[in-house]
Formats: structure tokens, C-alpha cells, sequence
């Protein structure tokens, strides 16, 4: 089965000014890695469409959602907080970035393809119920859980988050959904300060030291997140895809690489053909240095398309 890749040009126009990480130049190194690494031609390409408000209001407040649309800018730029900024492309960009991940979904339940890569920014799992922050709007992943459940009649979907930061917005939306399993490997103390204490029996947070390395992670991994993925049987996976735990990222301090990366995604896919079909949507979320994020990211991509 083939393996989607879902951008759109839009999400280059998102841009929160020169000195921050989460950058246009993101997807295009990407993109220039994909080349380089002769799998861009491999793989189907859709541009992706923009979510409605329908997608939209399973995982987020309508008056949330109106106040961002509110606060999009004409001209210039809005800050939601001290690092989340909104220029005038900035929610177009998000809502086709939502718009993406629920496509991943649909083409995958119609037999498409196979998997799917949703290259769009902004990124979205620190996006709470009714909260901006962390350079996330919109819970693009969530949305996507929910639209797999809501229009697809899937009764249990897992949500795998490797980025270095705690997905709490994803938490905050699914902490009382126990059909969405949400396993998430984390730097602990580190920002956004959450996960460390929850007990849920569908979240499963693995807070992890600064200088945690990849055997270590892996160790982790294998021994506290496989086995609730096992027992609850994910008729369809997420990642939650962030590479800021390479070790060449300077947002994060963990000693990750390309073929940790491989190993995490080759894990969850054996998990999706024990009990999804092999189905697995993953999206975009951090990962700023630009060269390790494009290798990371081809890595990943080589994996879910069986190169």
C-alpha cells in the first residue's frame, strides 16, 4: 500500500518572524531531504484541504475556535501568547493543516493508500479544548482522532506522541475519552511542566530525564508503552510526530537519532498490523534543526512506505 504525503503551500505563508524555530523553512528541508533521499517520487501526493468547522468543534470550544478566527490579523502580526504568533496567512495555514490530518484519515478508510505523513504546520498537540500555546492553534492530530472515531465508526484509536515536549493539549482533549489511548514519551521537567502525574488508565506519560539516550528511550518504551498499545488493540494509530528529541536539536536535551526514529515507527507498525490493518496517520509536530528533522523525517517516512 501506497503512503500519502499531505501539504500545502499555504503552511510556508505561516511564518511568526525570523527569530522563531517554527519556521517555513521547516517543510522545506523536508521536502529538499525527501529528494535527496530519491522518496519523494515514491510516495501520493494531496494538497490538503481545509477542515470544517464540524471537524474542528469535536476536540476544541466553538467559542475557542472563534476567538482565534477573531484574533487573525489583517496586516502585521497577533501575538496568542509569547511565542505563539499569528500573522494573516496563519489561520489558513491551520485550518488546511487540520483539513490535512482528517484527509489522511478518509483516504485511508476508503483503501487510497496505505499510511500517511501530514507535512503542515502549525504544529497542534499543545492546542488544549479552548487554548493557543506552544506554537499549536488547532490539535491537528486530535482532530484527526476524532474524525477516525466520529465518521469512520472506530471504536478505539491510539494516539503515539515522541516529540520531546508532553502532548498536553491532546491530553486535555481525550482525558475523558477512553476510546483515544494517548501514549506519550517526554523530557521531564521541561516545558509545558505537565504529564508527570497523571493517572489515567488510557494515558500512558513516560516523563523522561534530560540526556535520556536512544537505548534508554527505547528501553522505555518497550517496557511501558508497548504493552498498553498491545492490550488495547488500536483499530488505527497516530503519531504524533515531533523530532525535536534528535540529539543535534538544541530545543530539547535528548540523545536521539535517525535510527531511533526507525525503531519507534517500525514498533507501532507492527502494533497496526497486529490490530489496525496496518492504518497509521502521522503528523507533523516539532523538530527545529533544520538538518536533522529532514533526515529524521525521510527516516520515518522510509519506514511507514516500506522502502
Amino acid at each position: 500500500m501506497h503512503t500519502a504525503y499531505i501539504t500545502h503551500p499555504e503552511c510556508l505563508k505561516h511564518d511568526m518572524g525570523h527569530w522563531h524555530p517554527e519556521s517555513p523553512a521547516r517543510l522545506r528541508a523536508i521536502e529538499d531531504r525527501l529528494h535527496a533521499a530519491h522518496l519523494f517520487d515514491y510516495l501520493i501526493h494531496y494538497d490538503a484541504p481545509l477542515a470544517h468547522r464540524s471537524h474542528l468543534v469535536r476536540v476544541h470550544d466553538p467559542a475557542y475556535i472563534d476567538a482565534i478566527e477573531a484574533a487573525s490579523p489583517y496586516e502585521g502580526t497577533h501575538e496568542l501568547d509569547h511565542d505563539t504568533v499569528m500573522n494573516p496567512h496563519t489561520l489558513d495555514a491551520a485550518y488546511h493543516a487540520a483539513g490535512g490530518a482528517v484527509m489522511a484519515v478518509d483516504r485511508i478508510m476508503l483503501g487510497n493508500v496505505g499510511n500517511a505523513f501530514v507535512a503542515c504546520r502549525p504544529p497542534g498537540h499543545h492546542a488544549s479544548r479552548d487554548k493557543a500555546g506552544g506554537f499549536c492553534l488547532f490539535n491537528n492530530v486530535a482532530v484527526a482522532a476524532a474524525h477516525a472515531i466520529a465518521a469512520h465508526g472506530l471504536k478505539r484509536v491510539a494516539i503515539v506522541d515522541f516529540d520531546v515536549h508532553h502532548g498536553n493539549g491532546t491530553e486535555d482533549i481525550f482525558k475523558d475519552d477512553e476510546r483515544v489511548m494517548l501514549c506519550s514519551t517526554f523530557q521531564h521537567p521541561f516545558y509545558p511542566f505537565s504529564g508527570a502525574d497523571t493517572v489515567n488508565p488510557h494515558i500512558v506519560n513516560v516523563p523522561l530525564p534530560a540526556g535520556t539516550t536512544g537505548k534508554r528511550y527505547r528501553e522505555a518504551f518497550e517496557t511501558l508503552v508497548m504493552p498498553r498499545l498491545e492490550a488495547f488493540k488500536p483499530e488505527m494509530l497516530f503519531f504524533s510526530a515531533g523530532f525535536d528529541a534528535h540529539r543535534e536539536d538544541d530545543m530539547g536535551q535528548f540523545g536521539l537519532m535517525e535510527s531511533d526514529y526507525i525503531w519507534i515507527t517500525e514498533q507501532v507498525i507492527g502494533v497496526a498490523e497486529r490490530h489496525a490493518q496496518r492504518r497509521i496517520v502521522s503528523v507533523l509536530e516539532g523538530g527545529y534543526d533544520l538538518s536533522s528533522l529532514g533526515r529524521s523525517v525521510a527516516a520515518h517516512i522510509k519506514v511507514l512506505a516500506d522502502l
